[in-house]
């Protein structure tokens, strides 16, 4: 049996951002609905890894609250990746497993890259370090990864510093790195800041490495995996990414998108078997769709349920709470908030239910609202099973509605309706015989008169 070597992730959070323009910490901007460092979090966590850091500048605490339970550490002052790293140092005293440094504005990697980055550390040659590479289309000023004649990483190049020979080789750096812990301290100790920007650059660490006779060696990812997001711009880029790739997820799974390009997707969403989502559907965090159900164009769902053969939409907007039970319908322009709809249900046309309950095949009519709030409190409105809710009624709650019951079209409901009841609630209809005709005859002789 293989014996359990040790993992930390070291995930970089402490940049300022400031191409972002922005009060909000660069790496808590979200993508797919989840800050970048989230992202990030639930790659590492794909490896059960016995250690998590996350290295932090001073005064981030929402980054501190974002990925906790997870530990921070501080880089007091931005001075290059390497003292970045070294500010992780004091949460992994004595580790000798291995540790993986990672950024957090990069979200896009994937769990499958770091474990092959993990083997490659554990291969019998025993690397001290393992690069990601990438080979972009247009490799541009990225550092090149100079390989030697066995296929090991010899150097880091700057592409600045390169040759031009050099700079015709198309295996870039990443930026990620994995490390044997027992060497990694002092390797990392030992990167000086003779430069430019007087910082201390994590890339120097190959060179020294490989100058004390140790093995370093490469993976390759896609270009996709591993874009870092350093401007508005940027953010854009990585959320096109990653919306490719759920919109595929959700297709691989068994979904229908008729129109792929225009559905936005949360990183949590999720959806059954068979379900048919048309164009310009925006599906919001904590999304749960089940198999059978369909979502026409431009509804907009958050925080949400939606069982097995329900239909939605098409302008539906499911709200936090909302909770669409089995082949109900949610039609055109209805607004639904911390309500059940049971199953079989039909709510159909430009309504909205708020803090309720609407029975199984209840029947709610266009222009139905429940009145929730009175400016101080929400209150709850329970409509029961194969009640028939006349069109452009306003249940005023908190109030009840039998099962069964009927509620004529118009009606302004604050009193509970017992069930199999008929309840009308509206001033009583009167008509005026020919009204209408001596009216308009005698604004006719007015207007004439003025003439």
């Amino acid at each position: 049996m293989t014996q359990h070597r040790p993992l930390a992730c070291v995930i970089l959070a402490a940049g300022k951002g400031t191409r972002m323009k922005s009060d909000l910490p660069k790496v808590l901007h979200r993508v797919a609905g989840q800050p970048m460092v989230g992202h990030v979090l639930s790659a590492v966590r794909a490896l059960d890894p016995d250690h998590v850091v996350v290295v932090v500048g001073p005064g981030m605490d929402n980054v501190a609250d974002a990925v906790a339970p997870y530990p921070t550490a501080v880089q007091h002052e931005q001075r290059g990746t390497a003292d970045a790293v070294r500010a992780a140092f004091g949460l992994l005293e004595g580790f000798d497993g291995d540790v993986v440094v990672l950024y957090g504005d990069t979200p896009l990697v994937t769990p499958d890259t770091l474990r092959a980055m993990v083997a490659a550390r554990r291969q019998p040659n025993d690397p001290a370090v393992v690069v990601l590479g990438m080979r972009p289309d247009d490799p541009g000023a990225y550092g090149r990864l100079i390989l030697n004649a066995r296929g090991g990483l010899e150097k880091i190049v700057e592409y600045l510093d390169a040759s031009e020979e050099e700079r015709q080789v198309t295996l870039c750096n990443a930026g990620l790195m994995a490390f044997d812990g027992a060497r990694m301290f002092d390797l990392i100790n030992r990167i000086g800041n003779s430069n430019a920007k007087s910082e201390y650059y994590l890339t120097d660490v190959v060179q020294i490495a490989r100058s004390n006779g140790m093995a370093c060696a490469v993976v390759e990812a896609a270009p996709a995996e591993v874009v870092g997001v350093n401007s508005r711009a940027e953010l854009s880029e990585v959320e096109k990414l990653i919306q490719r790739r759920l919109r595929k997820a959700a297709m691989d799974n068994g979904a229908t998108l008729t129109d792929p390009d225009s559905v936005t997707f949360c990183v949590d969403t999720r959806l059954g078997r068979d379900v048919i989502v048309g164009p310009h559907v925006v599906f919001g965090p904590g999304v749960v769709v089940a198999d059978r159900v369909e979502i026409k164009a431009f509804s907009h769902l958050e925080q949400v349920r939606v069982d097995s053969g329900a239909q939605v939409g098409p302008y539906a907007r499911l709200r936090p709470g909302a909770e669409i039970g089995p082949d109900a319908h949610i039609g055109n322009f209805v607004e639904i908030k911390n309500a059940k709809i049971e199953a079989g249900a039909k709510v159909n046309h430009l309504t909205y239910i708020g803090d309720a309950r609407v029975g199984a095949k209840a029947n709610i009519g266009a222009g139905t609202i429940t009145c929730n709030y009175d400016g101080y409190a929400k209150s709850h409105t329970d409509i029961g099973a194969e009640a028939f809710i006349g069109s452009n009624t306003a249940l005023v709650a908190p109030v009840r509605v039998g099962d069964g019951a009927i509620v004529g079209a118009g009606s302004v409901v604050t009193t509970d309706v017992e069930g199999d009841a008929l309840v009308v609630a509206r001033g009583r209809q009167q008509a005026y015989t020919g009204w209408a005709k001596r009216f308009r005859e005698r604004k006719q002789n007015e207007k004439a008169k003025k003439a």
